[in-house]
């Protein structure tokens, strides 16, 4: 982590304005010195040892800045809370108190029931659980707790049955059960936070109270003109009000300043690292379509969707720019993505360079190689294949500039994989691979253009965070002649029809897949459930050819399956998930998906997208017993959007971001607060303005920009330390 600016850390921004007045000679912390506090290891706050520190660890704290964004799950009044000798039956009410008696018993039906007791010194509640045993381990006696919940009077005394419960404090050492520093543990809004084994809410409330003073007066990030047109209040004040808040005004006030910061500075960063790849150009200027492209236009036997045109107009003026092309083409499964990619390669062939297309499976990749070949039928253009098993003379074709367009899958990124003249690079199912293999992949080349795909739809919000420093291009339209998939949702008693419905298919002369249930905890378990149900179906189904493919298979033996299956050889494919992704068999119109609750929303429609690739309607039949609300939700939403973008915006809303990409394989900081389907308005106009920001500074390097590229820089995790550097 670079340090801010004003000289050697120990005594940046300090000299005599910043004497004390009592000790003219004598060092005071600086606004900015301050600041640079948020980057000291936790150890350096008073009270915090290396026991504590790895505890700390554990919730990702390792530093007083990441301790002081460990934010508070929740508040407790304590100035609102009712006495126990106060309550009335049937209130629900929060009470708190001092654990007095732990008891756990056995019923005579065999239920356990633990008895948890607080005193308040006006009376006594008890908490009942039954058959949960383990809340005895931070329940013990003398620690203070509060209790949240209805009450109830059985067995002659006052009780709430499975009550909402917090740990306030006690029983650790360190803690302060007084006061505490500025009264931080009563007789005020309390803050309760995520916690570990041995940080409890009132350990973290006292660590947060001593970094809070550490960094009070510290500078703040934000360049004034911006905290005035948003109308933020101070960093130091936000901080110490959603920690302590005075009020429920001022809380909402601090807490929109956080979150504000959160979006803000994750839109500068973005803006920077997009900004950098501009001015250091080094690009390839590919120059306008021409008589190749031209020639496999005329030869395609559809037309190009007007979707499908616009994307591509855009990438050709990417790619006609001394700029690196660092785009995301996205578009709901069957919407055409690929034509548009391979007028990319060609594109990029026609200027003498290669191109290269990674899939994230060697089916896939296959698929991807048979499909281009016959694209590219009749023209001057080879295409060849990489997977792990080819052959040393292949590599070497590669490698002289023989090959034109190469097809592969992560055998790409070896060692010993190397072009003559790469000019652009295919990432198809681009979320598929990490940050590290796309950047191997380009660095085999001199600044390649880099063309992104994704079949899963991204919801607009999301692509403004995760994709932020990517241009998008968006395809929404779906090809002509698609009559679309009817999605049910089934249980049990509907298998009669839906197994009458296959044959009738399958009588007409088409094909259908049996998706069988995801078994997470073991690929043994997820074959021995497909290979069963092979047999299974092969009762139910008699005389027809039924296949099976799972991830175990060799490859040789996968590819065979899905050729055969593709040639309508097999009736009934049955299979695990691995066919989630790009395998194209227009003939195929029925699917059935076991234990659809388990799966993925992203998944279930990239598996629906297997069907009605053709002129036939198609449909998809989910078996499922929902137990959960989000698990109903799930398949209501499948069942209704047939749409991807729909269900991706459903999605976020079921689930929430956080379950929906994970940022720190994106190499962007964690959204702690910002919700990206309620604060969409917020990003967009944080966004603009951030933009707008590094367009006038590119490196942050003017005024009150500085203190700004310190944060970014912070809060990326140093990866921004170019910044630094010229």
């Amino acid at each position: 982590m670079n340090d801010l600016p004003g000289g050697d850390r120990k005594t940046a921004g300090r000299g005599k304005e910043n004497a004390s007045p009592d000790n003219p000679a004598r060092s005071v912390p600086s606004p900015v010195d301050k600041l640079s506090r948020l980057a000291d290891p936790v150890t350096k706050l008073p009270g915090v040892g290396s026991t504590y520190a790895r505890r700390l660890a554990q919730l990702g704290i390792k530093t007083v800045g990441h301790l002081l964004y460990h934010f508070p799950r929740r508040y407790l009044d304590r100035s609102n809370v009712t006495p126990i000798g106060s309550v009335k039956i049937g209130q629900d009410v929060t009470v708190i108190g001092t654990v007095c008696d732990v008891n756990s018993r056995r019923t005579r039906s065999r239920k356990n029931i633990l008895v948890v007791t607080l005193f308040d010194g006006t009376g006594y509640m008890s908490g009942v659980w039954f058959n949960q045993e383990y809340h005895r381990d931070r329940l013990r006696e003398g620690v203070e707790v509060a209790f949240s919940g209805k009450v109830q009077f059985q067995y002659k005394r006052l009780q709430m049955v499975n009550p909402s419960y917090d740990v306030l404090g006690g029983g650790e050492e360190g803690e302060d059960q007084g006061g505490g520093p500025q009264g931080i543990h009563t007789g005020r809004i309390i803050p309760l936070y995520p916690g570990t084994a041995g940080i409890t809410s009132a350990v973290l409330r006292k660590m947060v109270s001593g970094a809070l003073d550490a960094v009070d007066g510290m500078a703040d990030v934000l360049p004034e003109e911006v905290r005035r047109t948003f109308g933020l209040m101070t960093l130091t004040e936000a901080l110490r009000e959603v920690h302590f808040p005075e009020g429920e005004e001022t809380l909402k006030k601090a807490r929109y300043r956080a979150l504000f910061d959160e979006v803000f500075i994750m839109q500068v960063g973005l803006a920077l690292r997009k900004k950098r790849r501009e001015r250091e150009g080094g690009g390839i200027s590919h120059g306008s379509p021409g008589g190749l492209v031209e020639r496999f236009r005329l030869s395609l036997p559809f037309e190009l969707t007007a979707a499908q045109e616009k994307a591509w107009g855009e990438i050709a003026g990417d790619m006609s720019r001394a700029i690196p092309m660092n785009r995301l083409l996205q578009g709901d499964v069957g919407s055409g993505k690929t034509v548009v990619a391979v007028q990319a390669l060609l594109l990029a062939a026609e200027g003498g360079y290669q191109g290269a297309i990674m899939a994230p499976t060697e089916v896939l990749a296959h698929q991807h190689y048979r499909r281009i070949g016959e694209m590219l039928e009749g023209l001057p253009v080879r295409v060849g294949l990489i997977t792990a098993g080819t052959p040393v003379e292949d590599l070497r074709d590669l490698a002289s500039g023989d090959v034109d367009v190469v097809v592969g899958t992560h055998a790409l990124i070896q060692e010993g994989v190397s072009f003559d003249r790469l000019g652009v690079v295919v990432i198809d199912e681009q979320q598929r691979f990490g940050l590290r293999q796309r950047v191997t992949l380009a660095a085999k080349g001199s600044a390649p253009d880099i063309l992104h795909m994704s079949a899963t739809p991204i919801p607009r919000t999301l692509s403004l965070t995760l994709y932020g420093d990517l241009d998008v291009s968006v395809i929404e339209e779906l090809p002509a002649g698609r009559k679309g998939v009817v999605t049910v949702v089934a249980d049990n008693s509907q298998r009669k029809g839906a197994y009458a419905m296959v044959g009738k298919e399958v009588r007409l002369g088409r094909q259908a897949f049996v998706i069988c249930p995801l078994v997470e905890e073991s690929d043994k378990l997820e074959i021995r459930a497909a290979e069963k149900e092979a047999r299974r179906l092969a009762d139910v189904f008699p005389g027809l050819n039924i296949g099976l493919v799972h991830g175990q298979m060799k490859s040789g033996d996968k590819r065979m399956v899905m050729d055969r299956f593709g040639a309508g050889e097999i009736d009934i494919l049955i299979s695990t998930v691995m066919v989630e992704v790009g395998i194209d068999v227009p003939n195929a119109t029925v699917m059935i998906v076991e234990n659809a609750d388990r799966f993925g929303l992203a998944q279930l429609h990239q598996l629906r997208g297997r069907i009605g690739r053709g002129s036939e309607r198609a449909i998809c039949v989910l078996f499922a017993d929902p137990s959960t609300d989000e698990a109903k939700a799930r398949m209501e939403a499948i069942r209704r959007y047939d749409d991807g973008f729909e269900l991706a915006e459903a999605d976020l809303r079921i689930r929430g971001e956080g379950s929906l990409f994970g940022t720190r394989q994106s190499g962007l900081p964690d959204l702690k607060l910002a919700r990206l389907s309620r604060d969409f308005k917020l990003i967009r106009n944080a966004r603009s303005v951030a933009f707008r920001l590094v367009d006038q500074d590119p490196v942050l390097s003017e005024g009150g920009n500085v203190l700004l590229r310190w944060e970014v820089n912070r809060r990326f995790g140093g990866t921004l330390d170019w910044l630094f550097h010229g």
